[in-house]
């Protein structure tokens, strides 16, 4: 945050009581909305660790995760969370989450965002070959 990389989040990832990875917010230095510390933490503990499943994991984070970081410690599998300030004090700071917490809340068709159902027949063919592919990797 003071070098300019971004908002004020940061998050560590633990492993076994030491801390393996480190993220901190670059949203506004790399351009990419989906750099949030958590985020950054996940990818850079993946890598580390060489797999996508990090449930003997624990993340530490500055603030209550955000609906997408919230979404990637799922699918990263992490143990627990720690975390520090809530999403009503980063909403103080005009980080207001709550706007995408109450959006997911409401059926599709009542969001904000229009969102169009379309060739599911076609996108359920590919659905179809995964399910019947041998070598897939379950995730």
């Amino acid at each position: 945050m003071r070098r300019g990389d971004g908002g004020p989040f940061g998050a560590v990832v633990v492993k076994s009581g030491k801390i393996i990875a480190r993220g901190w917010n670059c949203v506004t230095s790399a351009n990419d909305p989906t750099a949030h510390a958590e985020v950054m933490a996940i990818r850079e503990a993946c890598r580390k660790l060489k797999r996508f499943e990090i449930s003997d994991c624990e993340l530490y984070t500055s603030c209550e995760p955000c609906p997408m970081c919230l979404a990637a410690i799922y699918w990263a599998r992490l143990g627990e969370i720690y975390y520090a300030n809530t999403r009503r004090d980063a909403a103080r700071l005009d980080f207001d989450d709550d706007l995408i917490y109450r959006e997911l809340a409401r059926p599709i068709s009542r969001r904000r965002l229009s969102m169009r159902h379309l060739l599911r027949r076609e996108a359920l063919a590919v659905f179809e070959e995964w399910r019947a592919k041998a070598d897939k990797i379950a995730y």
